[in-house]
């Protein structure tokens, strides 16, 4: 047995903490990263954004508005993809459980896309830049609902790359939002609109259920139920 000085036994060494095993996993999350998908929706977003300045004339409050909201949904789209892991299945039994790895792709990529966003309503000329607060809740709203969408099918699918499906899905949900809501459940309106700030406290709900949800998501994934046949001679 090895002994510290003076012949007393040497204390046992612990796990390393949590932060030095956190940092030394940076490097290999982020060669797994789907960088291409990423800077993909990223530069999307910012093209969109961009866009409001090539019109001729005074800013249209409404198209900056409009264009907002695509660079918004260009942004969860990346986002979408932020969880594929085509080698998923084969790290199920690594030392680090999945929440840190996966804590570390949205330690990564959530920042990213924040300044990105940022950097999305600078792009938009100050005329017609819709109320930052609002707009920068719908954005959010839209980038989480990407992100639980992710966390829901990597916890409950055996899929290695869902951000196909997820980011098809989300098209759909956001048209379907936008053109097939009743007047009373409205949530893409204009700043001029009466309904403007119900609208916003209806997106402010949806992101709270969306925090919700992904958080619980969070956790490992659930296994399936194998069923073993057992042949009869």
């Amino acid at each position: 047995m090895t002994t510290a000085s003076g012949g007393r036994p040497a204390a046992a060494a612990g796990p390393p903490p949590a932060h030095v095993v956190a940092l030394s996993l940076i490097r290999p999350v982020w060669r797994g990263l789907p960088r291409g998908a990423l800077l993909t929706g990223a530069a999307l977003g910012l093209l969109l954004a961009g866009s409001s300045r090539t019109v001729e004339g005074p800013p249209d409050p409404w198209l900056c508005l409009n264009l907002l909201r695509a660079a918004a949904l260009a942004f969860a789209l990346g986002l979408a993809f932020l969880l594929d892991d085509p080698a998923r299945h084969t790290t199920a039994t690594a030392p680090t459980r999945r929440p840190v790895r996966t804590g570390l792709r949205l330690g990564i990529g959530v920042p990213v896309m924040a300044v990105c966003w940022t950097a999305a309503l600078f792009l938009v000329p100050a005329k017609g830049r819709p109320p930052v607060g609002a707009i920068t809740l719908e954005a959010a709203v839209v980038m989480v609902l990407a992100l639980a969408s992710a966390l829901l099918a990597v916890r409950y699918s055996q899929s290695t790359e869902p951000g196909i499906t997820i980011s098809a899905v989300l098209v759909g949900v956001f048209f379907a939002a936008a053109l097939l809501l009743p007047e009373r459940w409205e949530l893409f309106v204009g700043p001029s609109d009466p309904h403007w700030d119900d609208a916003h406290r209806r997106w402010a709900g949806v992101l709270v259920v969306a925090v919700l949800t992904g958080a619980r998501s969070l956790a490992e994934p659930l296994r399936r139920r194998r069923t073993t046949v057992l042949a009869h001679r």
